[in-house]
């Protein structure tokens, strides 16, 4: 089982930045992937970027250059640095997370979704 807690969220002006933040909290489970999708009204909900356990990253090409995904594996934390903020930004952002549970020498995945964020970018 996993519960995901997202901060973070808020008003902000165009060209301004915000971080938010997802605290994953497991039990019998490891954390494999983490990511940050985002839905806007109307829109179907899309991939804003994730990272691997090693670091690796994966960007939309809408928010590359603009967007760092990090994570902290001691403390199940996942940061999404949003600079540069535009008003197509507006959405509502969501955490999610891979895990991976180990039984009787079995490997099980799962997945959650945190409860939603909302970020609205206006001047």
């Amino acid at each position: 089982q996993v519960q995901l807690v997202e901060a973070g969220g808020g008003l902000v002006r165009p060209g301004g930045s915000l971080r938010l933040s997802c605290t994953a909290s497991v039990r019998d489970s490891s954390i494999d992937i983490m990511a940050w999708y985002r839905q806007a009204p109307g829109n179907q909900r899309e991939l804003v970027a994730n990272i691997a356990t090693d670091g690796t990253t994966n960007y939309a090409d809408s928010v590359k250059g603009r967007f760092t995904i990090a994570r902290d594996n001691a403390k199940d934390v996942v940061y999404l640095q949003m600079t540069d903020l535009e008003p197509g930004d507006t959405a509502v952002y969501y955490c999610y997370v891979e895990t991976i549970t180990r039984v009787s020498g079995m490997r099980y995945r799962g997945d959650a979704w945190g409860q939603g964020t909302q970020v609205t970018v206006s001047s």
